[in-house]
């Protein structure tokens, strides 16, 4: 299989089929299977951009001839990003290396209790004078008469230019009838038409969180505040890279990759537009407003702005304040009159994301005493907050601890899917797992990480420096020159099929490095504040993937400091529910602004000590 003799590579093309998908791309042999697949839009996951590093996007090949890099010809499953092809291939993706499209679920019927309505946008139902040979005034000057004949008229707003152009159509069409989209503009009271629509169309807004391996949307009912439908899908930037510093650097040093990964986020916005709109019998025509939130990153790439001062220190972004843009500017599928209002960032990393679970969870850190804010994800987001009588103080750091602790930069690690492994437990010395979907496990998610390592130090298998035993359970072995610790591994004949699931020292290392930046980031933000972090009052974990880790793995290996188990609060996806009220109401965008200027940016890099306690918590001793 394996052709080491040819050194190199011509630009001959050669045809890659993978029938499990029914798919076919063309793989040069200048280029590894992993970027062709990339470059096709096959959904191969990526955690490291294809740098050869995580082992993420590994592929069996089925016929043909190819070229690896690294890999040895003993293996059967391999790095599709160190491999080239040398004749036409037929090649499987193992399970957990083909990313899921949908990750969140759809849900219809709305909430039961609505947002507090206060929207940009507001829509007007207007009878307009139809044009005659006596009636010779323009269709906006007939429309302006309508508006002010209404009982609450106020002065008369000017028309958008690019909504003069659906005037003429939508009145001769409905019989002069038509709805006026207003909106407000981003300061001051006067307002503007935005937009025309058929009559009685709904008027409905899309809230974003803009995250760095998923992207969940939320389609709200302006008129009335009812949340109709959510849905989360995995961001496609995820194939340049699993975290923030990957992306940066591929935008910045490869021609056209910012516009690529540009790209990439008004794919993933405008494919959840067009989900959400279809599951409620509307059209992405019907979404009037906009709200997105991200990290500063992710925020920059969207907005096509510079990233380059963002991958190095003092990392700066070119601008932190809320701005406002004509979605159509931005090239997305909504109305033509939509705008795209971009949240606050606060410093840093800590962008917009974390500015918007702030809103949402502002009655606990409002609260008398101390309160820690946690975002856990690929950039762990924090702020440590001090009220004392009417004094609030905040501080706020990122932790770039990357997607080890998501299930990425993991060799046998998925994203939270079937067949995912989801938590670990040892009984009577024997492993006792719980798979998503209740099948045969094929990897491990995030919260299975963290489970599997806790399991694993306070059995002994693995011991206080992060060290793997050797021969403390039969399942500890090697695998590739590696000590490792098999969760699951199939017979023979199913070997060829799916890889085994395996924890070996390379994750180990992973998540020791992810969660020590987290604890250390806990621990300097405390000491900024002259306290311990033994003294936080309340510990409230946001984001999806904190609302479903066990605290007591999570403080087992040290990745949360030994807090009574009552003051810690997962509250879930509030970064979600902080863009739906910031969509929803006007006060709420002024209130998100307001936080993000009373948060202090501290970058903990930068401090003498920060070495010193990220070595102190690397181990599972802390």
């Amino acid at each position: 299989m394996t052709d080491a003799a040819i050194e190199r590579p011509c630009a001959a093309t050669h045809r890659v089929e993978v029938p499990a998908l029914d798919r076919s791309i063309e793989c040069r042999e200048d280029e590894t299977l992993f970027a062709a697949a990339r470059r096709a839009g096959l959904r191969i996951v990526g955690a490291c951009g294809g740098r050869g590093h995580c082992g993420s996007c590994m592929v069996r090949v089925l016929e043909g001839r190819v070229h690896s890099d690294g890999e040895g010809p003993h293996k059967k499953w391999l790095r599709s990003c160190c491999v080239q092809p040398r004749s036409n291939l037929a090649m499987e993706l193992a399970p957990r290396s083909l990313a899921p499209v949908v990750r969140a679920d759809v849900g219809t019927g709305g909430d039961a209790q609505a947002l507090p309505l206060d929207p940009v946008v507001a829509a007007v139902e207007l009878a307009v004078e139809p044009a005659s040979l006596q009636q010779l005034a323009s269709d906006g000057d007939r429309l302006h008469a309508a508006l002010a004949a209404l009982p609450s008229a106020a002065p008369s707003p000017n028309i958008d230019w690019a909504a003069v152009a659906t005037l003429p159509g939508l009145l001769r069409r409905h019989e002069w009838r038509v709805q006026a989209r207003l909106q407000h503009a981003p300061a001051g009271p006067h307002r503007v038409v935005s937009a025309f629509a058929r009559p009685g169309a709904p008027l409905l807004g899309l809230a974003v969180d803009l995250g760095t391996t998923n992207a969940a949307a939320f389609l709200i009912d302006l008129a009335g505040g009812q949340r109709l439908a959510s849905l989360g899908l995995e961001n496609p930037q995820v194939a340049w890279g699993a975290d923030l510093i990957s992306r940066i650097n591929h935008a910045i040093t490869v021609p056209d990759a910012a516009g690529q990964l540009r790209r990439a986020a008004v794919q993933v916005i405008d494919a959840l537009a067009h989900d959400l709109t279809r599951a409620v019998d509307a059209g992405v025509d019907d979404i009037a407003d906009v709200v997105v939130a991200g990290n500063t990153a992710m925020q920059h790439l969207l907005a096509g702005w510079p990233v380059a001062q963002l991958g190095r220190a003092p990392f700066v972004a070119a601008a932190s304040e809320a701005l406002d843009v004509h979605a159509a500017r931005l090239g997305l599928k909504v109305d033509a009159g939509a705008n795209v209002h971009l949240a606050p960032s606060i410093g840093g990393f800590v962008g917009g994301d974390h500015v918007a679970t702030m809103l949402a969870t502002e009655s606990h850190w409002l609260q008398p005493g101390v309160t820690l804010v946690m975002d856990i994800g690929t950039n762990t987001e924090i702020s440590l907050v001090r009220r004392v009588g009417d004094s609030v103080r905040i501080a706020s750091a990122s932790s770039p601890c990357g997607p080890a602790l998501e299930g990425g930069h993991i060799g046998s690690g998925m994203r939270a899917a079937e067949g995912a492994i989801e938590r670990v437990r040892i009984e009577n010395d024997e492993l006792q797992l719980q798979v998503i979907g209740g099948g045969r496990p094929v990897g491990l998610c995030g919260s299975g990480v963290l489970d599997a390592l806790a399991a694993f130090v306070q059995a002994g298998w693995i011991d206080g420096r992060g060290r793997i035993v050797a021969g403390r359970h039969a399942a500890i072995g090697e695998a590739d020159g590696v000590r490792c610790i098999t969760l699951a591994d199939e017979a023979e004949e199913r070997r060829r099929l799916i890889p085994a699931v395996r924890f070996d020292q390379n994750d180990v290392r992973a998540v020791q490095l992810a969660k020590s930046a987290i604890r250390t980031a806990v621990k300097m933000l405390a000491a900024e504040a002259g306290m311990d972090e033994l003294q936080i009052d309340r510990f409230v974990i946001a984001g999806a993937f904190g609302a479903y880790i066990s605290v007591d793995s999570a403080v087992a290996i040290g990745l949360l400091p030994p807090l009574p188990r009552e003051r810690f609060l997962q509250v879930g996806n509030a970064a979600g529910l902080g863009v739906q009220r910031m969509l929803a109401s006007r006060e709420r965008r002024a209130r998100a602004a307001e936080i993000a200027r009373q948060c202090r940016y501290v970058e903990l890099s930068s401090r003498s000590d920060f070495q010193k306690t990220f070595l102190q918590h690397i181990g599972f001793g802390s």
